[in-house]
C-alpha cells in the first residue's frame, strides 16, 4: 500500500469525468465492458449521476498490467509472426 492510498477514505467513488481521464478508452468501450463483466460496474446515485468505485477501478488497472494480453491487430496472427 502506498502512502497515498492510506490517506484516501476507505470507499471513494470517482464520477465519469475522473473516470475517462485514468482509463484511456471511451465511455461506450468502458460500458461494453461493463456489461460483459470486463470491468468493474457503476454505482447509480441518481438518475442522472453515476459513479465508480475508485479501489475497484484500480484493481482492474493493476489486473490489467499483470495480463499477458496482446493487442489484436488485424491480419496478424500469432503464427503469421
Amino acid at each position: 500500500m502506498d502512502a497515498g492510498s492510506q490517506n484516501r477514505p476507505s470507499k471513494m467513488l470517482i464520477n465519469r469525468r475522473t473516470l475517462l481521464a485514468m482509463i484511456p478508452l471511451s465511455d461506450r468501450a468502458i460500458f461494453n465492458m461493463e456489461k460483459r463483466g470486463d470491468f468493474p460496474r457503476r454505482i447509480v446515485l441518481t438518475s442522472r449521476n453515476v459513479a465508480w468505485d475508485l479501489a475497484e477501478v484500480e484493481d482492474w488497472i493493476e489486473a490489467r498490467k499483470r495480463t499477458d494480453d496482446q493487442a489484436r491487430r488485424p491480419g496478424f496472427t500469432a503464427a503469421s509472426r
